[in-house]
């Protein structure tokens, strides 16, 4: 039984031992074949962080009342609000053309009962205001100054950010350079195993640019700083 049970488990070292084989005959055949077509085929890789550029941000506010003859009394307050929300955003620097003010909103809304009569009811009127700048920085502290007026009983909703980077072409040729720059120290260690030289370039295919939030494998809205990265296929000749 003992004599057996080595027999296989030697049986199963020696097939082992025969696949992992195989593989390594298999990868240096390839491996010779690509040498003999005196082609290397190598991938560049080039990243590069960049800060957006481009900012937009927007807020709401609101006030309601359960009674429609308060709603002149409503639109004052809100004409009141917005005007002293543009005021903060003027005293931290944006201006006028950066902030778009958008129309204050009438909203009705009617609660009703199983028997379908009117329960209660609400009586809204919303306002926006949206801002775009090259002020990226600035905006997180403009929320914050927005935000103190919650304290005065404002109804607000302060939401996120977003940012962009916009000038992607401007730093296109000197990514795709380091990227082939990049391929070529590839294609010089492959050609050094080799024992060949590596020459100009066969052909080079470019693959898509990736704009990404720093830390984040993907997604490229909710903060300044982002990660641009491409990758550059490229086939390379190979001399003796």
């Amino acid at each position: 039984m003992k004599n057996n049970l080595l027999s296989i488990l030697l049986g199963g070292v020696l097939v082992a031992f025969g696949l992992g084989s195989c593989g390594y005959f298999i990868g240096q055949t390839m491996f010779n074949a690509k040498v003999a077509m005196n082609i290397a085929e190598v991938k560049g890789l080039a990243e590069q962080r960049v800060e957006s550029d481009i900012a937009n941000w927007q807020l709401s506010f609101s006030n309601r009342s359960k009674r429609k003859q308060d709603i002149p009394a409503l639109y004052q307050r809100a004409e009141q609000q917005q005007q002293e929300i543009i005021a903060i955003l003027n005293a931290n620097g944006f201006t006028d053309d950066e902030i778009e003010i958008g129309l204050i909103e009438y909203k009705y809304y009617e609660y009703r009962d199983e028997n379908q009569a009117v329960v209660d009811q609400d009586h809204e009127l919303e306002g926006t205001i949206s801002l775009e700048t090259t002020k990226v920085r600035d905006v997180a502290k403009v929320r914050g100054e927005v935000n103190k007026l919650v304290a005065k009983g404002y109804d607000i909703n302060n939401y996120s950010p977003t940012y962009r980077f916009t000038k992607l072409n401007e730093i296109k040729p000197e990514m795709l350079k380091a990227a082939t720059t990049n391929a070529r120290i590839a294609a010089n260690e492959f050609a050094a195993n080799a024992g060949v030289a590596v020459g100009g370039i066969r052909s080079a295919r470019q693959g898509n640019f990736s704009i990404t939030d720093v830390g984040e494998e993907y997604g490229d809205r909710y903060k300044i700083e982002k990660d641009v990265r491409v990758v550059t296929r490229i086939e390379f000749y190979l001399t003796e």
